[in-house]
């Protein structure tokens, strides 16, 4: 799961910022409030110190960013004062209940690790998740065969002859699918156990795999490149 950088750094107690939001078009104007050096921002923006919006059911409802917030109009006085309330509201306020709970389940998963409070949120991230640097070179390295299936079997070689030829965003599908994550552990790829086994004999049916065992079962589809490549590709 790719978690934006707000949760990692809510996991390690930092402050969050206008620069953690996610929604690119709200903070885009969010910025424009604080960029705007006119002495008119009540007449411009038109806001107060509240938030509309809808909940599940579609039903709008609004919001006091603090106590009276619908009677305080927006200033330039007070604009950073705004969006600091905003930024906690939408961050921290309005999914607090949710939060929780997946913070309360995380840290249970975490408590034996001493480290993790010295760890920046990058860090942290690649610890939980792995890399996004995907080494696929690394991979074929480490790969263990299975099933009759050696590094020079003819389907095995096309195996790999369609990696090397596959697009990134292939190969990481291929990667979630035999091992059910996107992401190299630390380390990279070639760290990781992984097994290619053989599968039907006949090459009649499409790729599988055990992803808890990091393990591909690849059908024999011998020297045919073009049904191996058409048969991973689905």
């Amino acid at each position: 799961v790719d978690f934006p950088v707000a949760v990692w750094r809510k996991l390690l107690r930092q402050p969050l910022g206008l620069e953690d939001m996610v929604d690119k078009e709200t903070s885009r104007g969010l910025q424009q409030l604080l960029d705007y050096d006119g002495d008119d921002v009540e007449d411009i923006f038109c806001l107060m110190f509240e938030h509309m919006y809808r909940d599940a059911f579609g039903n709008e409802k609004t919001v006091e960013l603090k106590p009276g917030g619908s009677d305080i109009p927006v200033t330039s006085d007070n604009k950073e004062e705004y969006v600091l309330l905003y930024v906690q509201w939408l961050l921290v306020d309005s999914i607090k209940e949710q939060y929780d709970a997946f913070e309360a389940g995380f840290l249970q998963v975490m408590e034996s690790s001493s480290i993790m409070h010295v760890l920046r949120p990058d860090e942290l991230e690649l610890l939980v998740v792995g890399s996004r640097d995907l080494d696929f070179s690394g991979l074929q390295k480490a790969t263990e065969y299975e099933g009759g299936y050696d590094a020079e079997s003819p389907c095995v070689v096309n195996f790999w002859k369609f990696i090397g030829a596959a697009t990134n965003e292939t190969k990481t599908m291929l990667l979630k699918f035999a091992t059910g994550s996107s992401r190299a552990p630390i380390g990279g790829l070639s760290n990781m156990s992984f097994t290619i086994q053989r599968g039907d004999p006949e090459g009649r049916q499409l790729p599988s795999s055990h992803t808890c065992f990091n393990t591909l079962i690849l059908p024999d589809y011998g020297e045919d490149y073009y049904k191996l490549s058409r048969c991973v590709n689905r």
